[in-house]
């Protein structure tokens, strides 16, 4: 598997929650969904602007270098607990101030303690030479689950964005007997498949939140020959989905004309039988179109598009199984 098409961990409602230091650039912008920009000679009351965390230049005794395990640091937390598969550094833009080397750490802490608090932090990347403007990806090999990262830098310097992709963990007593977002990334769904992915992915429409333009949701290319677009969700655990919203927000000239939903049982991903949860309905531009349905058992949905066009989220609420509640606990107890 790709570690990095896996959810991006820091994307789901995370936080940078403390920097040993933040001079020149703040540490906020590690986790910013945008890919990193520049603009040449930008200055502000403290140099030039970079899109990304920088700290001040260490000094040793008398304005010698620092000693070699002198080091800065930032804290971000997951929205949502999960195990790590790579981690992503990225030092876009910075040449001249970027850091010779780099160590990540993770810890696992309930709750929500402030970051002096945070304790039994594991190493995950070793310490590691760094090169400026270049996206280092480093493999996570630990199965154990985590809610914070810790990012060391040596001695100093500028980092313009961190990326930690892995697979999301739900505490299951958190869902045990609600009625939740069951297709929900943060909740522990996923896209399983999809038929196209023109112009963005497919995972915008299980994102938390509101999409707010139109390249927030999932949109196809314009289809020219017989047959209708379509997207896979694997349930966050077996569930029955009760409502269903499909949201076309943003969507203007460019919506599906029609869309329905079909459900299945992945137990046995070989023999995957489809069944009807909403048949195929109108829907309309710009519009959140919620549809009650009468479903069952599930481990998987599949929302058709009629023919193809754009849909900014989809929301299937519902409550897990007993199998589905015993299938969480299994993982949580698995990665402890």
């Amino acid at each position: 598997m790709d570690e990095l098409s896996l959810p991006e961990l820091l994307g789901l409602r995370g936080s940078v929650v403390a920097a040993s230091d933040e001079f020149f650039a703040e540490k906020e912008n590690l986790i910013k969904p945008a890919a990193p920009v520049f603009t040449p000679h930008s200055f502000g009351p403290k140099g030039q602007l970079y899109d990304g965390w920088e700290t001040r230049r260490r000094r040793g005794p008398e304005g010698a270098l620092p000693d070699p395990a002198e080091h800065d640091w930032v804290i971000a937390r997951f929205g949502v607990p999960g195990v790590i598969h790579a981690v992503v550094v990225d030092t876009a833009f910075f040449t001249g101030n970027y850091p010779q080397a780099c160590s990540v750490q993770a810890c696992f802490s309930p709750g929500y303690p402030a970051p002096d608090e945070l304790a039994g932090w594991a190493e995950l990347v070793p310490r590691s030479p760094l090169s400026g403007d270049t996206q280092h990806v480093f493999p996570v090999s630990s199965r154990r689950r985590y809610t914070h990262v810790r990012l060391n830098i040596y001695p100093d310097g500028g980092v313009a964005r961190l990326r930690v992709h892995g697979v999301v963990v739900p505490a299951p007593g958190m869902l045990d007997g609600l009625t939740f977002d069951l297709a929900a990334l943060e909740n522990g769904g996923d896209i399983a498949a999809c038929s196209d992915e023109f112009y963005s992915v497919p995972r915008n429409v299980i994102s938390p939140g509101l999409s707010r333009v139109m390249g927030e949701g999932w949109e196809t290319r314009r289809r020219r020959g017989p047959g209708h677009e379509w997207l896979v969700v694997r349930l966050a655990a077996e569930g029955v989905v009760q409502l269903a919203e499909i949201d076309t927000s943003g969507y203007r000239g460019n919506s599906p004309g029609e869309a329905s939903l079909e459900a299945a049982d992945g137990r046995s991903p070989d023999s995957m039988t489809w069944r009807p949860l909403l048949p195929r309905t109108r829907v309309q531009p710009d519009t959140v179109h919620r549809f009650r349905v009468d479903g069952q058992p599930a481990t998987h949905v599949r929302l058709n598009i009629f023919p193809d066009g754009g849909v900014a989220r989809l929301r299937l609420y519902g409550s897990v199984t007993p199998d589905g509640f015993a299938t969480l606990k299994q993982n949580w107890q698995r990665t402890a």
